[in-house]
């Protein structure tokens, strides 16, 4: 990932650990409390986590490095953070936004490739056409981006609107209306098939 998407992605992530002041007020001062805290968050939540992100990012190995990189982010600014019990709510903002530079990246290097001839498929083909073959992946796959991450923090995630809103950066009511414009798109895509 770039130092500029990093940037972008991790902007939201510093007001979570910031103090009141922005100067790093410590929620937790001592240093093996915050490894004792991140191991047990990372085994109470990681793959959870992970299959978050791979429903954002459609691929697990990626999904699995954005989890680690929110992890190591939480590790390094753990004296930062004012509330220990949002914790969790700051790895799944922390998620969201690194899927989001994923997909981000993806969109400039698949702009700049040269297409393969449609004789010779590549290998990641084989491995996309198994994930297609699920209708509701598929459907999944083709809503805009804010509207899957909504179902899916939503439906699968089992979060509530306040969370989902945490975790996307927006307000309930677009929430609202990101859900509900993704569940009838999901609807109709699945009813043609």
């Amino acid at each position: 990932m770039r130092a500029r998407d990093r940037e972008t992605s991790t902007s939201r992530e510093d007001m979570v650990l910031s103090g009141p002041e922005g100067d790093g007020a410590a929620a937790e001062s001592e240093p093996d409390g915050a490894g004792l805290a991140v191991v047990e968050l990372y085994s109470q939540h990681y793959r959870a986590l992970v299959r978050l992100a791979a429903l954002l990012v459609r691929d697990t190995q990626t999904a699995e490095e954005v989890v680690q990189d929110s992890f190591v982010a939480m590790h390094g600014g753990w004296q930062r953070l004012r509330d220990a019990e949002k914790a969790l709510a700051y790895l799944r903002q922390a998620v969201v936004n690194r899927s989001r530079s994923v997909l981000r990246h993806r969109t400039v290097v698949d702009k700049n490739l040269q297409k393969a001839p449609p004789d010779m498929p590549s290998a990641e083909h084989g491995a996309l056409v198994l994930l297609e073959r699920h209708a509701v992946v598929a459907a999944l796959r083709d809503l805009p981006d804010r509207q899957r991450e909504a179902i899916v923090l939503r439906y699968y995630a089992d979060l509530s609107e306040a969370e989902i809103a945490a975790a996307m950066g927006i307000s309930r009511g677009a929430v609202k209306s990101h859900t509900a414009r993704g569940m009838t798109a999901l609807r109709a895509a699945l009813e043609r098939e």
